[in-house]
């Protein structure tokens, strides 16, 4: 689907699910947000008291009060959504975004959730986790009639239990989910919980995986393995803005994954308890210390640590492909070729070609070299000491002494104690020529051989 013909089924999509200013006077305000930074978080102006989450470079749903129930409006609908800056990528949301907006409640709250379908075919929402009549789970067909473009339905439903949920649809997933539909389901405490604690900072983000050609800008919907874009909340590295906390700072954080593998999320420079799932808290005699937890698809864990140590510590995926851009996956290993006096033959049937893999990938992360339009780079990213060579799902947690309170900014890059650097050894070199120790009975210098058990040869 090209850049034109998406935006005219969009458009279609759009005035197909116009509604009359009377019908749109009973429903509550549906915001839209487009801008993809990290929006504060949002303070409850009514309903029982909690501590917002930060939803990394996403936002929360804002709802009114109607006769003690909470009411939010999702829009699904196409959208665009800026996933680096100068690469955009069209994706189906809710009200303007991928992922969309987050919803916060509180335990015993009773909700009311208007869905109004904008996009070109049908959809529902289902309720990731949550307790609930039968009839509001959202699985289309089976729970509920689906909602046709340009309608709109209602969910009502009480948030029975605290935790860290999401939603996504139920109808035509395959297509749906691959578009971006998703987003975030938070359900805080009523009061005081013997298993789970108060935080100073309580971050949250899901993970999804997207197939755009180089130069496309439209998912391939129909890929089951081969991704090339790694996201934390539909945004890749260097455009993940980092997790900010105080020294000292108790910090929450939230991670989902719909995608179609599992995550091991890695942190550094700390230890952390999975103190949640999408069943509910984790008990204190089932948690243990960890630096990796993997995160499974469909699955949510929410880890608790103390952010003691300060610095700029990584926070990835640890699967090595899933930190990298756009790459394509035939690409033959070259490591160890002497291209010499190979090049300038080849430029002369080739002008651009370039010499690229003999070392390693690492020229890669300092490479400008010219890509097709709206393309992400492979390796991308600039730190203090040079390029990071990164991409994908990988951002920082920033730790910091003196933070206000209510501080969410970025504190720029990590100013190093002197000493505390690692660095080029200046002193005197190794003696290489030195003899290495003999093990007993054998001669100096004479190689190290391990046997097969019992002295036989193995033949494989």
């Amino acid at each position: 689907m090209n850049r034109r013909n998406f935006f005219s089924g969009a458009a279609t999509a759009v005035a197909a699910a116009s509604v009359g200013r009377a019908a749109l006077a009973a429903l509550p305000e549906a915001p839209s947000q487009s801008s993809a930074n990290t929006a504060a978080p949002l303070a409850p102006p009514n309903g029982r008291p909690y501590r917002p989450v930060v939803t990394l470079n996403g936002w929360t749903l804002p709802w009114r009060m109607n006769a003690g129930v909470k009411e939010f409006h999702l829009v699904a609908e196409p959208v665009v959504r800026e996933v680096a800056p100068g690469f955009f990528v069209n994706l189906w949301g809710y009200n303007g975004q991928s992922p969309g907006p987050t919803i916060e409640v509180v335990e015993g709250d009773r909700v009311r959730l208007f869905v109004t379908n904008r996009l070109p075919e049908h959809t529902t929402v289902h309720w990731h986790g949550q307790r609930l009549p039968n009839g509001m789970d959202g699985v289309g067909g089976l729970t509920q009639p689906h909602i046709p473009p340009g309608k709109t339905f209602v969910y009502e439903f009480e948030a029975r239990r605290p935790g860290t949920f999401m939603y996504h649809p139920h109808a035509d997933e395959m297509v749906q989910m691959a578009m971006g539909m998703m987003g975030l389901w938070i359900t805080h405490p009523k009061g005081r919980h013997p298993l789970i604690a108060d935080v100073q900072r309580d971050y949250a983000f899901l993970l999804a995986a997207y197939d755009v050609e180089p130069g496309a800008m439209t998912p391939r919907v129909n890929e089951m393995t081969d991704f090339n874009i790694w996201t934390f909340n539909s945004r890749v590295f260097p455009a993940i803005d980092p997790l900010v906390a105080r020294q000292g700072d108790r910090v929450r954080i939230r991670v989902g994954n719909l995608t179609m593998t599992n995550h091991p999320i890695h942190l550094h420079g700390h230890e952390f308890e999975v103190t949640g799932t999408d069943g509910g808290p984790v008990p204190k005699s089932a948690r243990w210390p960890e630096v990796t937890t993997d995160v499974a698809v469909g699955q949510m864990r929410q880890v608790e640590l103390i952010a003691d140590e300060p610095g700029d510590w990584a926070l990835h995926c640890h699967k090595s492909h899933h930190t990298m851009g756009a790459m394509g996956h035939g690409v033959p290993t070259m490591i160890g070729v002497d291209h010499r006096g190979l090049v300038g033959k080849i430029q002369k049937i080739v002008p651009d070609y370039m010499v690229m893999g003999e070392r390693g990938m690492a020229d890669m992360g300092a490479m400008e070299m010219p890509l097709p339009d709206n393309t992400h780079p492979m390796m991308t990213g600039t730190g203090p000491f040079g390029p990071l060579e990164m991409g994908g799902m990988f951002t920082t947690l920033k730790v910091r002494k003196g933070l206000g309170a209510d501080d969410w900014r970025d504190p720029g890059d990590f100013q190093h104690p002197p000493g505390t650097v690692a660095r080029e050894w200046t002193g005197a070199p190794a003696d290489a020529a030195a003899p290495r120790q003999a093990l007993p009975g054998q001669a100096p210098g004479a190689p190290r051989v391990r046997k097969p058990e019992g002295g036989h040869h193995n033949h494989h």
